[in-house]
């Protein structure tokens, strides 16, 4: 069986998501948290999408503003569909 050449990506956003989803509440932050699910695609598709043709981003290098825009932005230039897109920025959004 051959692995997808993302597949190293998708492992690292996904473990990466995880780590984040546990934080907030560690820390006592106090910053809402996406469904877990929707957390759980954006990770994915931030990195199935994204790493195509980026570096993977720490999601803490970038405000929730910047995210905001920065995902209007690509969402257009990559041509993603609106669903994916609320999914990577809540992603971002929770793990800055």
């Amino acid at each position: 069986m051959m692995r997808s050449p993302k597949s190293p990506f998708t492992a690292i956003a996904l473990a990466a998501a995880l780590i984040t989803a546990a934080s907030p509440a560690l820390a006592g932050d106090t910053k809402p948290t996406p469904d877990p699910m929707r957390f759980a695609r954006g990770a994915k598709a931030w990195a199935d999408n994204c790493g195509r043709c980026h570096n993977i981003r720490n999601p803490k290098e970038f405000s929730d503003k910047n995210w905001s825009l920065i995902v209007k932005h690509m969402r257009v230039r990559a041509n993603i569909d609106g669903e994916t897109a609320k999914d990577i920025e809540a992603f971002l959004k929770a793990s800055n």
